[in-house]
């Protein structure tokens, strides 16, 4: 699986479950309500994306990555797994995360609030990490693939060549030697 894919699918994953998370929390603690809840959970919304603009800065991103994308090591093949498990592997924790602050919110709104802060805070924090890793690839030319591990350890990437596949050479060639007279 692409690197780039997996970040993409992983800041998508955690807003979504930021959107389940705070829908949970407005429904319930409508249904019971606490307007208290709703006021804070609102409250900690708006810092918690604060702080994920703040923590997903652009230079910031590139940081986050150079130290992954170094210790990725050199082929010429892929990893043989499919991109869906390899997924699977690294994002069921952000599930798991999920349905037990997804259950505990039906019991307790404002656990559900707390949540979707935390995942819109992960969401935005994560969201330039992406086309970081796509400048660099770009700009190298050489795609990072994710080699499949546990989500339990740090993720290990493939560097393999790219063959500056979707872009012109940056380089014009030199103009062609003036006719000689004679």
């Amino acid at each position: 699986m692409l690197f780039c894919d997996l970040l993409r699918v992983t800041v998508l994953l955690v807003a979504g479950v930021a959107t389940v998370l705070g829908a949970v929390a407005v429904v319930i603690a409508n249904r019971d309500g606490d307007a208290t809840a709703l006021l804070v959970g609102a409250a900690w919304w708006l810092g918690a994306a604060a702080i994920g603009l703040w923590l997903g800065r652009s230079g910031r991103a590139a940081e986050a990555m150079g130290r992954v994308l170094a210790g990725a090591r050199t082929a010429t093949s892929l990893p043989p797994e499919s991109p869906a498990w390899i997924a699977f592997l690294r994002l069921w924790p952000i599930g798991a995360f999920a349905l037990i602050v997804g259950g505990a919110g039906w019991v307790w709104p404002q656990v559900a609030a707390i949540g979707a802060g935390y995942t819109i805070a992960v969401a935005l924090a994560w969201r330039g990490r992406e086309r970081a890793v796509a400048a660099i690839e770009e700009r190298d030319g050489v795609r990072f693939y994710v080699e499949p591990s546990s989500a339990l350890e740090p993720v290990r990437l493939v560097r393999t060549p790219g063959l500056y596949r979707d872009r012109a050479p940056s380089v014009k060639p030199p103009p062609p030697p003036p006719a000689r007279a004679g």
